[in-house]
């Protein structure tokens, strides 16, 4: 078993998009390797009990950043949906918190309680029987609120 400071930060790399490689070439036999290497290390990690994050490098492009729901759910490919949401929510803070002097939020992370620093969506439809809701925001996302303010409030 992983020591409680051991922790693991994948993305899930898999061969469900169009490749920049020709097929045949050295760089897809390379990039084929890599993606098999994923469910890899995806499956020692939980042998392992290794504390695993969740995250991407769609920071800096938009149009990556309006599909990371949909990378999000692909990882029921090796998790529970319940298991991937509290990687990318209370797991993910409690990484971040122990950045120490560069996280940007001081505050409490990752929970929902007074005086926490949390944002909210409430999602139609139950995201722990079926994590693909959160592939679709504009459809399924009901509530979105970051930093107390509501952003998006299709109840009314």
């Amino acid at each position: 078993m992983a020591e409680k400071g051991t922790w693991l930060s994948l993305q899930p790399f898999l061969d469900d998009r169009p490749s920049a490689f020709p097929e045949g070439s050295p760089n897809r036999a390379k990039q084929l390797q890599m993606y098999r290497g994923t469910d890899s290390a995806y499956a020692l990690a939980k042998k392992y009990r290794i504390r695993t994050a969740w995250g991407s490098d769609v920071l800096f492009d938009s149009a990556a950043a309006a599909g990371q729901g949909k990378q999000l759910a692909k990882m029921t490919r090796w998790f529970t949906p319940a298991e991937v949401l509290v990687m990318a929510t209370s797991t993910n803070a409690e990484l971040l918190a122990m950045s120490g002097l560069r996280n940007p939020w001081p505050g409490k992370l990752g929970v929902v309680e007074e005086g926490a620093l949390a944002d909210l969506i409430l999602v139609s439809g139950n995201p722990v029987e079926n994590l693909e809701l959160v592939a679709d925001p504009e459809q399924n996302f009901l509530v979105i609120m970051k930093d107390g303010r509501i952003y998006k409030n299709a109840t009314r």
